[in-house]
């Protein structure tokens, strides 16, 4: 979005905000900054389009309505009462869960978004406390690609970057009308229409080489009502190639929901006392399969491959020499145990 239009969104704004009556397209032209620009009677009305559309897409509650009968065209405005944010009440337990979030996001680009909103918190007299200590710390890791790719999905505007498709070094240049970016299996995926190929494609953001370049005019991309993002690149990964390795696993009675989802269980065995279930779970990248194991903590062991479940201590001992509260019971092989954090680092997924 344009500096300019960024301005002209504003003032609108405050224009709709200090009424109480509707304001005539007419009259909004007259009186917010930018609209005079418009040197038609069609130039403006097609800018004042595309911002009542803006407002609306970005959550603010446009009205329509007339002040009274007698009145010939429809205004505009913004209620208060719909638009001000309420009185914001967070538990302890909630607060220190936001503090977090703001940690999770290990990327320059997010990192002062979510400053701000803390920030913004602050200033309504809701105290968050960024220094909570965590057993195990997630980071939410984004690729360059990200924050471009982003920007273009909300402007609605296509990109032109180079690829390179898993297991060749060839670079390959794509034109792509973006749908939305997304997360899946501890990687990001931008979804959309490939222009080369005239079909839907999937591509992983890890595989994007060089910058990302925006082509065309904003507002030509127009994103299928009916495709679900996450259901579309779960299903490009589900037509790759077969896993290449299967781990063996012990997973505690009622815990790891996320491991037990994608695993076979096999038997049942006893460690430290604890009762579980031996499971066994497909492969795809054992490499980044131990950040994922890893954040289970002392709910998932690895019992097989040795290589895996090596990767897996040593993740687990660098967590605990972080956090010295944090360092679970050891595991039959004499490996460390955390605490978990969720499915969020699965190896499993197309490597596009």
């Amino acid at each position: 979005m344009s500096t300019a239009r960024a301005e002209r969104l504003v003032n609108l704004v405050l224009a709709l905000l200090s009424t109480r009556q509707y304001l005539t397209a007419e009259r909004i032209r007259g009186i917010v900054p930018g609209y005079a620009d418009a040197a038609t009677d069609e130039a403006f009305s097609r800018m004042f389009e595309r911002d009542k559309t803006e407002l609306r897409e970005l959550g603010i509650p446009l009205e329509t309505g007339r002040n009274s009968g007698f009145d010939p065209v429809e205004g505009y405005r913004i209620a208060r009462r719909d638009y001000e944010l309420g009185d914001i009440e967070l538990s302890p337990d909630e607060a220190t869960a936001v503090a977090l979030a703001v940690r999770l996001w290990d990327s320059p680009d997010l990192i002062g978004q979510a400053q701000g909103a803390l920030v913004k918190l602050r200033a309504a007299g809701v105290e968050v406390d960024q220094q909570a200590q965590t057993v195990v710390e997630p980071r939410v890791r984004t690729e360059p690609a990200f924050a471009p790719l982003l920007a273009a999905v909300q402007a609605a505007r296509a990109v032109r970057f180079d690829y390179r498709r898993s297991g060749s070094p060839e670079r390959r240049a794509r034109t792509v009308e973006p749908w939305g970016v997304v997360s899946w299996r501890g990687r990001w995926y931008l979804v959309g229409h490939d222009r080369d190929r005239s079909a839907p494609r999937c591509f992983r953001l890890s595989r994007i080489m060089g910058d990302v370049r925006t082509v065309g005019r904003p507002g030509e991309v127009r994103r299928p009502t009916d495709v679900n993002l996450l259901e579309f690149v779960a299903g490009d990964e589900d037509r790759e190639g077969e896993p290449i390795a299967t781990a063996r696993l012990w997973i505690a009675e009622g815990r790891a929901a996320g491991v037990r989802r994608r695993a076979r269980l096999v038997d049942r065995m006893t460690v430290a006392g604890a009762p579980g279930d031996v499971a066994e779970i497909d492969l795809y990248f054992p490499e980044s399969a131990a950040d994922w194991i890893a954040g289970h903590g002392q709910d998932v062991l690895v019992l097989e491959p040795d290589v895996l479940a090596k990767s897996v201590q040593d993740r687990l001992e660098l967590a605990a020499q972080r956090h010295p509260a944090g360092r679970g019971v050891p595991g039959p092989d004499g490996a460390p145990a955390g605490a978990g954090r969720g499915e969020y680092g699965h190896d499993g997924g197309a490597d596009r």
